[in-house]
């Protein structure tokens, strides 16, 4: 049986593979949950995040860009990482769970699909989101 994180990291895959071009993975997700053996309750919740995710993707990537540093650009960031922002984001501002599981779950995803690199910045980016939702 799926864990949450497990299928938190579907949902990331997902929104990186519709970030690369795959226009067709809004209507391939369920086969790709089922695939990943992501049944039941634990699909149900990550289709939920990745519709939230896809119905909210501009208000989101505005706060990405907003929280961003002078040197740094949208375009510049790593798919991945943009991906697990923006799930990050999504739960953080439009979910009541408590932005503290959010980002630990961000960073547990980033540990594996990114670089270390990435789980700092990722823990900074969504820490400074969640302090300014309070």
């Amino acid at each position: 049986m799926a864990t949450r994180t497990q299928a938190r990291t579907a949902v990331v895959q997902m929104l990186y593979a519709l970030d690369l071009g795959n226009e067709d993975m809004e209507k391939q997700a369920q086969e790709y949950l089922e695939e990943r053996k992501i049944k039941g309750g634990k699909a149900e919740f990550s289709m939920s995040l990745f519709s939230g995710v896809l119905e909210n993707l501009e208000k989101i990537d505005e706060l990405i860009v907003n929280h961003l540093s002078k040197e740094w650009e949208f375009d510049r960031l790593d798919n991945v990482d943009k991906a697990i922002l923006r799930l990050g984001i999504y739960e953080i501002i439009f979910t009541d769970l408590a932005y503290q599981v959010v980002i630990n779950e961000s960073i547990e995803i980033a540990k594996l699909l990114s670089t270390s690199n990435s789980t700092r910045f990722i823990n900074g980016m969504l820490d400074k989101i969640a302090k300014e939702k309070q």
